[in-house]
């Protein structure tokens, strides 16, 4: 009788799993898998906003992956000494933490593209023109990420089919050269300016889409990391000449820094970064891709790192003294300060009184006894850019993810400026490069150049390189990768500049803080100190990470790793560094 109870029990309980079974085989239409999903123009749609919003992370441009190439560079220390300190110092360990999150957020973005890419199909001329626009947006942030990449960590693994990632040796990815990597990226970029619309067309393509204009504008910038210059020209004069939409100058440099849509894509803006307005914020602080939620803020924290404490800023981030001194060292035709100060850098001077909203720091009016507000207990000149400190909206940081301002990554005054140093490198000095260069200047005032000033390629380049870019982009994404393309960790004179740019003063006392530092009064004054004395060969990149070579047995690390010596890559290619040059004689 025992039995039979037992034998009933496990009837009923295989006629209920086999029923079970069966109910598995339908399909949940509330559950889409990549059998289900992306196979219409309207689910791809939905995945070319999920790029975008992964470029938008912490890792990648809502903070840590904006603010570790900010102080790679020349123009920005980090005065906590604590958060992006072994990115100041190039001393970044294999066993960090920070120093992965672009890599996290940038393969996420791959990852995206790559699905995207295996439904729209390969031949561009069978495509519609909604098609044409989804497969150009995910090759221009495929293009973006591996720009990063490959800026960032040398030779990362190059993953372009979806297929890949149904096997494990196709997720444990190889390393690909520096050059495979960005063979990649000049052609995702270069079949993205064909697919792409223009601003032109209106709507979304000028409200922040990827387009032509912002395809072109990084496909030169490629072109320009392994010096072909003559391709990148091209290219850049197509731009000027409006092949790939409309751009200009704002008249009020201002413009490119505030938040709004009376300022947000202007006509300078070839591509930014979106971020919400507050005031139209969610409630969940976005910081990774595994915590997205359609409540999130959407919005930027390089104003907690830039902004003073004293307003409530985290204060990670400062300006060189460099920076400062070289913007004091040009008056305009009018006798007065490049306005360009104003809104890069939150001193105060008195030819602000009166100008923009005047004097002030947030909502703060500052007097002359304020020379300038502390970052923190380190001191440093706190950075006005991508904050709201000289906006006059807010009277306090908008700390987290919640500072609306968007980041424009890619501006037309950069077209410019690139096109004057691809003239200059083909041409040497010329009156259209020197053109170029004044049309930035005039835009703030400023005397124009001659080209008489300038007898040999190597002084318009230091012009260029240490007085245009720092002045028209100080503090902003890209001074540090413009460094590795430069060369100027491969020559000792480049690299004893660095070390003097790179000097800043840790002082609590404000009014020593805007004294001019020299690198040669280090060894006498503690207080001194250079970012750029402990970097060693190798480690102008970012060490691919302990954390990822573990789980990945296939990957290996890259020169930072290794602390090998990339000058010899650099040279046999026939690049040359241009040798520093005195603008005074």
């Amino acid at each position: 009788m025992k039995l039979t109870k037992y034998t009933l029990a496990f009837l009923l309980g295989v006629g209920t799993l086999t029923s079970c079974m069966d109910e598995l085989d339908v399909i949940n239409p509330n559950q889409q898998t990549t059998a289900t999903f992306g196979n219409t123009a309207d689910d791809l749609e939905e995945c070319v906003v999920a790029a975008y919003n992964h470029i938008r992370m912490e890792g990648s441009y809502a903070r840590a992956g904006y603010g570790i190439d900010m102080c790679r560079g020349d123009e920005v220390w980090n005065c906590s000494q604590v958060w992006y300190l072994e990115f100041d110092d190039y001393t970044v360990q294999v066993t960090g933490d920070i120093a992965w999150w672009p890599w996290r957020e940038w393969y996420y973005t791959i990852n995206v593209c790559n699905f995207i890419l295996s439904r729209v199909g390969e031949d561009d001329s069978q495509l519609s023109e909604r098609m044409r626009d989804i497969k150009g947006q995910a090759l221009f942030i495929r293009g973006l990420a591996y720009y990063n990449l490959a800026g960032y960590y040398q030779n990362p693994p190059l993953i372009t089919s979806y297929d890949t990632y149904s096997s494990l040796d196709g997720l444990y990815g190889a390393n690909s050269t520096y050059d495979e990597v960005l063979d990649q990226v000049e052609a995702d970029f270069s079949e993205a300016m064909d697919l792409l619309p223009s601003r032109d067309e209106g709507g979304e393509w000028a409200s922040g889409r990827a387009t032509c204009g912002a395809a072109a504008g990084y496909y030169a910038r490629t072109l320009m990391v392994r010096h072909k210059f003559s391709e990148a020209l091209v290219v850049l004069e197509d731009i000027i000449g409006k092949k790939y939409g409309t751009y200009r100058l704002m008249e009020n440099y201002g413009d490119n820094f505030r938040e709004g849509s009376p300022y947000e894509n202007n006509e300078e803006s070839l591509f930014e970064i979106q971020f919400l307005d507050y005031g139209t914020q969610g409630t969940d602080e976005e910081w990774t891709p595994v915590n997205t939620s359609s409540n999130a803020t959407q919005a930027q924290a390089i104003e907690s790192n830039c902004a003073p404490g004293s307003f409530g800023g985290w204060a990670d981030l400062a300006a060189s003294p460099w920076l400062y001194h070289l913007f004091k060292a040009e008056r305009t035709k009018d006798g007065g300060l490049d306005p360009r100060l104003y809104w890069t850098l939150g001193t105060y001077e008195p030819e602000w009184d009166g100008f923009e909203y005047g004097n002030v720091a947030y909502t703060q009016e500052l007097s002359a006894n304020d020379t300038i507000f502390v970052n923190n207990i380190y001191g440093g000149i706190p950075i006005a850019k991508h904050t709201n400190l000289r906006t006059g909206l807010y009277s306090t940081v908008v700390t987290g993810l919640r500072c609306g301002i968007n980041l424009r990554l890619l501006r037309y005054s950069d077209i410019l400026l690139r096109a004057a140093e691809c003239e200059n490198e083909l041409n040497g000095p010329t009156d259209k490069a020197i053109g170029w260069i004044n049309e930035v200047r005039g835009r703030v005032g400023l005397p124009d150049l001659q080209l008489a000033d300038f007898n040999t390629a190597d002084k318009l380049f230091e012009q260029i390189a240490n007085v245009e870019r720092p002045k028209e982009f100080g503090c902003e994404f890209g001074r540090g990768l413009d460094l590795i393309r430069w060369g100027f960790f491969y020559d000792a004179g480049r690299l004893q500049q660095l070390k003097e740019h790179g000097t800043f003063r840790r002082s609590v006392d404000g009014s020593k803080l805007l004294l001019p530092v020299s690198y040669s009064d280090i060894a006498t004054d503690s207080e001194l100190k250079s970012s750029y004395d402990s970097y060693l060969p190798g480690h102008e990149f970012l060490p691919i990470q302990q954390t990822l070579t573990n789980k990945n047995p296939s990957l290996e690390g890259n020169s930072a790793n290794y602390s090998t010596d990339n000058s010899s890559y650099f040279r046999d290619n026939g690049w040359t560094v241009r040798p520093v040059v005195d603008l005074d004689n």
